[in-house]
């Protein structure tokens, strides 16, 4: 069975997320945890926030046991960016795009359920 949660809105670069949810995809639960734990970079703990609502789903809604999970899934989607302007000299401005990206965290206990 498969338990999702998404993260929207994040304000992160989706580029500077993607490694990390990379190094995750495949890992047990535990595993994907201390990926994110003993990462210094803002992305990791945004990504450890959505994995552990994703835990907590797949326990309180799913009934799953949690160290039978996987992360089958880990992506970061762009989403909207915000313009804004700086000043810059004689009058002129530059534009600043600031990004933002929804984390989404499939994760799976390996048993496949038959819906049809």
């Amino acid at each position: 069975m498969e338990v999702t949660a998404v993260t929207k809105f994040a304000r992160l670069s989706p580029s500077k997320a993607r490694d990390l949810t990379r190094k995750m995809q495949g890992l047990p639960v535990a595993e994907a945890l201390k990926v994110t734990a003993f990462s210094p970079r803002k992305a990791a703990a945004m990504i450890s926030k959505t994995l552990k609502s994703a835990i907590a789903n797949a326990e309180n809604n799913a009934h799953l046991a949690v160290d039978e999970l996987t992360v089958k899934e880990a992506v970061v989607e762009e989403g909207p960016r915000m313009k804004r302007y700086w000043s810059r000299a004689r009058g002129g401005i530059r534009p600043v795009v600031k990004r933002m990206c929804h984390i989404k965290i499939v994760l799976t206990d390996g048993q496949e359920t038959d819906a049809a």
